[in-house]
């Protein structure tokens, strides 16, 4: 295999630069999800933690009024799961989503509702239709019922709510969404659900994936998009003109944009404390990029949940919460004195970041604690 060889530890300060968590960037809200291109967004604070992370001075107003405005949305995408994008981004992700969704949600538990996919063809325009101002669950329901003639049965709504491509209205504070969601139309008008659209979507979401995560193998993009290798093989020869081969740490095959940025590894990296779901450790088939292995099923558990991690010298070292005068930081293993001043000043301006919106964020997540290795455990105060 030939091409430039990229070591492992130039392969994490790649992902840090163009995620913004080498040095925090001066941007607003909206500029700065363009350039991570996804935030994960299952839990509402998650996005505003991971923003605070890359931007400087970061006003959690400013990202509250770019969903408000439109212009960030949260949808589910990648994954099958909610992130926030661009919105110029969100048509383009969604098309290429489009196949992956249709086959995952419109399956068993829909159809033992007693409605098929050809429904689900017929009431998505019309939901959109519905959706021109924010709908909550129950009125969504409603509709549906009228639409069908009965109260839907089980699993109706669920799948027909995720393949209409419905994005999240912001319903409450402090995070701008509440754990009962809303729904509204996208502003960009339909999502175009045809096979030719798909594949040309996908091209679109490959090259910015490798703007805002790349180098990566047909593997990771895979495991991002939650399409088949062979699609992404596919996409990437698509692409390959305009793309640069790497070989990387174990002489994988690498695909990445000409002149993204690509630090040599020398780079200091500065301590983060990373928001639940972040992107950084989920966007990979290899998560050793940030992850180390010794530490994957700590801080990924069985049923989903990804706990908000410390990062040091780039790479995961531990977990943290916020508890009564600061917080608690779990480190793996053991860290130099300059490590821990840099992220007790982290933490410090964390308890500022969170004082007015949750100051005890993420505290429902909290019994995994209990089930933690041991390990050095500190509280760096707050202030």
């Amino acid at each position: 295999m030939t091409g430039t060889r990229i070591t492992a530890r130039g392969l994490n300060r790649s992902t840090l630069a163009r995620q913004l968590l080498l040095r925090r960037e001066t941007l607003d809200a909206a500029e700065g999800v363009r350039r991570v291109v996804a935030l994960q967004a299952q839990q509402p604070a998650s996005p505003y933690v991971a923003l605070w992370n890359r931007l400087a001075a970061f006003d959690p107003a400013g990202l509250d009024a770019a969903f408000r405005d439109h212009r960030v949305v949260k949808a589910t995408m990648m994954r099958l799961t909610l992130h926030a994008v661009h919105a110029d981004d969100h048509p383009a992700f969604r098309e290429a989503m489009h196949p992956v969704v249709r086959a995952s949600r419109l399956g068993g538990r829909f159809t033992a509702s007693g409605l098929t996919a050809a429904d689900a063809d017929a009431l998505a325009p019309r939901l959109l239709e519905f959706a021109d101002r924010p709908r909550t669950t129950a009125e969504c329901e409603a509709w549906l019922g009228d639409q069908l003639g009965a109260p839907p049965k089980a699993g109706a709504w669920w799948g027909l709510r995720q393949y209409t491509p419905l994005l999240h209205a912001p319903t409450a504070p402090p995070w701008s969404f509440g754990h009962r969601p809303s729904y509204i139309a996208p502003r960009t008008g339909p999502v175009r659900t045809d096979p030719a659209a798909s594949a040309a979507s996908l091209l679109t979401l490959v090259q910015r994936y490798l703007s805002g995560f790349g180098p990566a193998s047909v593997a990771d993009v895979a495991q991002f998009a939650m399409v088949t290798r062979t699609r992404a093989r596919a996409a990437l020869a698509d692409l390959a003109g305009g793309l640069e081969r790497l070989v990387g740490p174990e002489g994988e095959e690498l695909f990445d944009l000409p002149e993204a940025l690509r630090p040599d590894g020398a780079e200091p990296a500065p301590p983060r404390l990373m928001a639940m779901w972040d992107s950084v450790l989920l966007a990979y088939a290899d998560r050793g990029r940030v992850l180390p292995e010794a530490y994957r099923r700590t801080v990924i558990r069985a049923n989903g949940d990804v706990l908000p991690t410390l990062l040091v010298d780039g790479y995961v070292a531990g977990v943290w919460r916020p508890v009564a005068g600061g917080v608690e930081v779990t480190a793996f293993h053991p860290l130099p004195d300059e490590a821990w001043e840099g992220i007790a000043a982290e933490a410090r301006s964390l308890v500022g970041f969170l004082a007015d919106r949750e100051p005890e964020v993420y505290r429902r997540y909290g019994h995994w604690w209990s089930r933690l290795p041991d390990a050095t455990v500190r509280v760096l105060p707050g202030g």
